[in-house]
């Protein structure tokens, strides 16, 4: 397993119910998937266009949370995945104090993802 200082913004792709349950109770203790494999799978900036096109395609109501890593200390372990690179694990709760901006999905109109960056910014 490799571990990598946590530094910077990651990503997670939530349902709207998924997204009502961490801005209702304050904390997300995963979707399906992660409470399967035991810790709430994240993207970095260039991860998580590919997590959205293979996870959740053909879904519609998406959000995106950007995740402050370093406020969520030693729970982030940096794991090889998907295409033999290392993606960021949460191991335990998402709680919304960690997400730094969220919003829906959405494209530029060159097709790229519109990533979130403050508070409440879509």
């Amino acid at each position: 397993m490799n571990e990598i200082a946590s530094t910077g913004i990651a990503y997670k792709i939530l349902t709207a119910e998924q997204m009502d349950e961490l801005l209702g109770k304050g904390t997300f203790a995963g979707a399906p998937i992660d409470v399967t494999d035991g810790y709430i799978h994240l993207s970095d900036a260039g991860q998580v266009n590919g997590t959205l096109d293979k996870h959740f395609a053909g879904q519609d109501n998406l959000f995106l949370a950007a995740v402050n890593l370093d406020a969520l200390e030693g729970a982030i372990r940096w794991e090889v995945a998907r295409g033999g690179a290392l993606f960021p694990h949460l191991y335990g709760e998402l709680p919304l104090s960690a997400i730094i901006g969220y919003g829906p999905v959405t494209r530029s109109e060159t097709g790229e993802l519109v990533l979130p960056g403050h508070a409440g910014q879509a």
